[in-house]
Formats: structure tokens, C-alpha cells, sequence
């Protein structure tokens, strides 16, 4: 079975959780599937790094840095290339091409677009919801979590038959609480940081609510700041960072908050493993990459008190409503200054890190598509 996956919806100037998920898919259902074989459209600036006479990379169309030929050609032409490179579907992002030359399985890893309170730009939300009311074309959906299961069939109930729900993965070889020899020393010569800091680590979309975080941690003393400063992981997005920047700057809090952009890979598991919280005030999420990693580090999260949050940790986190500034204060001054609540937290954290491993992961996943083809080329309808 070849299989074609499209991942030029990515941006190569934005690291996301995607271009990860989709690595990991493919690397490893080369190891667990040894009949599949792969046709992965890659954009020529795009970063792709898995090389294997079964994956045929194809980099002749844009990625998402050329936003409109990149729609075209995931709409108009990457389907038929596809097609004609030998494979049996097609797997895309969010979205059912308009020209359909094979069957589609839609991934779908974000709703933020469903909620104007999320901001995600009017272009993005005229496109995105216009592309969501192809997705009952689609024959099979694959989600990430049980929320997210129950939006897309509060908008199509028809898709219950053709809706799978498979959890995101974790990579535990590089997300786990060893500590390396010289790792607290390193972030101390590389980023100027002492360990206890809080951490912030996405890229500044306005429904994270960078400034909800800012506004509690502000309201912190003085001595508390100095001691636990709150770093701030995550790129640009329409001008968001610079605002939080501004807002911080504005409390008062310049030498307190730490921006760094985004940092090196080999370094994003040793902030979390010295960090006292990996703090999300995420207003929507359908999964939340970043709280399963600080978990499997051994790192407990604070977390906004949205229904995702609740699912994913499994209740091993400090959950509170960000709209509530003092609840947030005293949620980071009693997560600092409670050991025995850190070392729940921890405890707690790293059994549910457990639950989300990417061969599970790949392993549901590929089990779907079979099930989808077995159907397909047996002429029937297909059903979960």
C-alpha cells in the first residue's frame, strides 16, 4: 500500500506541532508496517529529514510561506500527481482537495477556527471554515482527541461512521526526566537562566492569552518574580508577540520576562525538565502537545480550565480559569511554594505521559486506513 501525504499546509518560517507528528508517522510506520510505502510533498524550503528507498519525496509545489500557490496546488494538483506516482490515497491536513483523484483521509489537529473569539485572521477563518464544510466529503476523519470528536460531529453528525479518534504521540527518547551532564549549566551559559523559572512555550496565536498570563504573573511581588521569572518559549503570529512584549514592559515587568523566540530542539526538553511549571492559558485547544512533554520531563503544568485540558492531563494539573487574574497569581505562587503538591504533580504527570507513545499513535492511525481500503476496494461503504 503507498500511501501520499501532503504536509505543505505547513509554514517552514513556523515550527508547529505538526511538522513532528508527521515525521514521527512516517518514520514509524516504516518500522511497523513493512508493505507501506510513501509519496510526501514536501515544499522546497521545507524542513523533511527522513530518507528511505520507501519514501518518494516530492518537492515541486509551495509550502504555506506562498499561501496562495500553496492552496492551489493542494486543492488543483497535488491530488493527480499523487495519483499518478502509484498511490492508493491521499492524506491531507484539515481539508478535501476540490479536485478529488483518490480517496482522502483528513487529519484534523485544529478547530480554532470555529470560534471568532480565537482571532485566527479573517482570511484564515473565511478559508478554513470554507474548506470545513468539504469535510463530510471526506472518507475517513482522524482526530486527536475526544473534544475535538464532539465538535466535528456537533457540525456533521454524518461522519460518526467515518470518525476515528487517535490521540497525538510523545516522543519519550528525547522527552523524559534524564538529566544530561552539564544541561542546567548549558542553559545558564546559553539563555542566562537559573532553574525554577516558569515557562511559556507555543507560538503568540491571541487565543493562547499571553496576556492573561502576564496580568497574574505581574501581580506576583517583586522578590517572588526575581526568583521564579517567566520565560517565554514561541514565534511571532500577526504582531501577538511584540504586544505581549509591550505588555510586559508596560507592568513593569521587562527584567522579569524572558523572550527568546524559538530555541534549538536540544534545548526544548531541558527548559522543561528545570522549569518549576509549564504554564498554558490556552483559551481552545483540540489536544495540547506541549503539557504532555513537560509531563513526560517530569515538569507540572498549569493549565487553563477548558475541557481538553481536563481530558489530556487527566486531571494530574493545576487547572484554573485565566480569566480569574488573582486565582492565576495564587495558582503559580502555591505551585512554587508546595512540594508536596510538586511532587504529586510530577508523579501524577509522568504515569499519564505514559498513555501517549507515537507507535500507538502511527499503529491507530495506519489500522484505520487499511480498514478504509479494505472497504474501498471491496466496493463497500466504509464504517468505523
Amino acid at each position: 500500500m503507498k500511501l501520499a501525504l501532503s504536509i505543505l499546509c505547513e509554514n517552514p518560517r513556523r515550527k508547529t506541532g505538526l511538522t513532528t507528528a508527521y515525521h514521527e508517522f512516517v518514520g514509524r510506520s516504516l518500522k511497523l508496517f513493512k508493505e507501506l510505502s510513501w509519496v510526501v510533498f514536501v515544499g522546497p524550503n521545507q524542513d523533511w529529514h527522513i530518507s528511505d528507498p520507501r519514501v518518494e519525496v516530492v518537492r515541486d509545489f509551495p509550502a504555506n510561506d506562498r499561501l496562495y500557490p500553496r492552496l492551489l496546488a493542494d486543492h488543483l494538483r497535488v491530488p493527480p500527481e499523487a495519483r499518478a506516482r502509484g498511490a492508493d490515497l491521499l492524506i491531507t491536513t484539515g481539508f478535501v482537495p476540490l479536485r478529488r483523484s483518490l480517496p482522502v483521509v483528513m487529519n484534523v489537529f485544529s478547530l480554532q477556527h470555529l470560534d471568532r473569539k480565537n482571532r485566527v485572521g479573517l482570511f484564515r477563518e473565511l478559508y478554513r471554515g470554507w474548506v470545513t464544510r468539504s469535510w463530510p466529503k471526506a472518507d475517513l476523519v482522524i482526530t486527536n482527541s475526544q473534544f475535538a470528536v464532539s465538535q466535528i460531529l456537533g457540525l456533521f453528525p454524518e461522519l460518526r461512521d467515518r470518525l476515528v479518534q487517535s490521540y497525538e504521540g510523545l516522543q519519550h527518547e528525547e522527552f523524559n526526566t534524564v538529566t544530561e551532564p552539564g544541561e542546567a549549566a548549558r542553559l545558564k551559559m546559553e539563555l542566562g537562566l537559573d532553574p525554577d523559572y516558569f515557562l511559556w512555550v507555543s507560538n503568540f496565536y491571541p487565543y493562547k492569552q499571553a496576556d492573561l498570563l502576564l496580568t497574574g504573573y505581574g501581580q506576583l511581588d517583586t522578590h517572588f518574580r526575581k526568583k521564579h521569572p517567566l520565560v517565554m518559549v514561541g514565534g511571532e503570529w500577526d504582531g501577538y508577540r511584540v504586544k505581549a512584549q509591550q505588555q510586559a514592559d508596560a507592568l513593569g515587568l521587562g527584567k522579569d520576562v524572558k523572550f527568546f523566540g524559538w530555541v534549538g530542539d536540544k534545548l526544548l526538553a531541558p527548559l522543561y525538565r528545570h522549569a518549576m511549571a509549564h504554564v498554558m492559558p490556552s483559551r481552545e485547544e483540540t489536544f495540547g502537545r506541549t503539557v504532555i512533554e513537560s509531563m513526560a520531563c517530569g515538569t507540572p503544568v498549569v493549565v487553563n480550565d477548558i475541557p481538553i485540558m481536563h481530558e489530556v492531563t487527566a486531571n494530574q494539573a493545576v487547572i484554573v480559569n485565566f480569566n480569574d487574574t488573582a486565582a492565576v497569581t495564587g495558582a503559580l505562587v502555591r505551585i512554587a511554594q508546595d512540594d508536596a503538591l510538586r511532587a504529586k504533580l510530577r508523579a501524577g504527570g509522568l504515569a499519564r505521559a505514559q498513555d501517549f507513545t507515537f507507535e500507538k499513535f502511527t499503529g491507530e492511525r495506519i489500522a484505520a486506513i487499511k480498514r478504509l481500503m479494505s472497504a474501498w476496494r471491496a466496493g463497500h461503504a466504509f464504517k468505523v
